[in-house]
């Protein structure tokens, strides 16, 4: 219920006894206050067809006066509710980008992560350090490397205005959440590669000058 910044659970039996006239029939079972204005909400498992009705997540539109005013658009909230039992009960409250639209709440026994790539999945995989390099062949270059906390396998490499460069590069870390990156500023450059996976940017070299490439992630006392 927007308006009255409400989730109402309700009984649909008795709602359509009540559609045919039945003056005694309970229709709303129960009520609880979100924090402010769901605009979208959406159960566990909902999305499936193995929906338990155990829990529902609000997506509320409005945070008013909850968070600080960090801005003209303020931060808004999702409130996780039991809606198992006779009475709704608010389980997690937190605060979420504006403008929430789209929730999923599924069994944390189906989610299978990847938390460390295979680096044999990638055939062009700079499967060790001395294999990087710069790589010419007319116009068109190729710069391979790893990255292994806390440094790049190459500390500079060089290429031509007009270059059309290719980026490959292998993060040759195997410890979970280990991930690097590859950043370099006035390209629009922005890539993460994670543990023993491959990731690779082609773009052309049209600006003279000294580019910083760095790590956007943190993996080292020495990043």
């Amino acid at each position: 219920l927007f308006v009255d910044s409400q989730i109402v659970k309700w009984n649909v039996e008795a709602a359509i006894k009540s559609f045919k006239g039945d003056k005694n029939a309970k229709v709303v079972l129960d009520r609880i206050d979100v924090h402010y204005q769901p605009g979208h909400g959406f159960t566990s498992m909902g999305e499936t067809k193995e929906s338990d009705g155990r829990y529902f997540i609000s997506d509320n539109k409005f945070s008013k006066d909850r968070f600080l005013p960090v801005g003209p658009l303020h931060a808004e909230t999702a409130q996780l509710i039991d809606i198992s039992g006779d009475k709704m009960k608010l389980v997690a409250d937190h605060s979420v980008y504006s403008e929430p639209h789209d929730s999923i709440i599924v069994r944390r026994d189906i989610i299978k992560t990847r938390q460390i790539y295979n680096l044999d999945d990638y055939p062009h995989a700079v499967k060790d350090a001395k294999e990087s390099g710069v790589f010419r062949n007319g116009k068109k270059v190729t710069v391979k490397l790893t990255s292994q906390a806390p440094a790049f396998s190459l500390r500079e490499f060089k290429v031509k205005k007009g270059d059309e460069v290719t980026i490959i590069l292998t993060n040759l870390d195997k410890v979970e959440d280990l991930t690097h990156a590859m950043a370099i500023p006035k390209y629009d450059i922005n890539f993460i590669v994670n543990p023993q996976q491959t990731q690779s940017v082609t773009f052309v070299a049209d600006k003279p000058g000294v580019y910083w490439c760095y790590c956007t992630n943190f993996c080292h006392a020495m990043h």
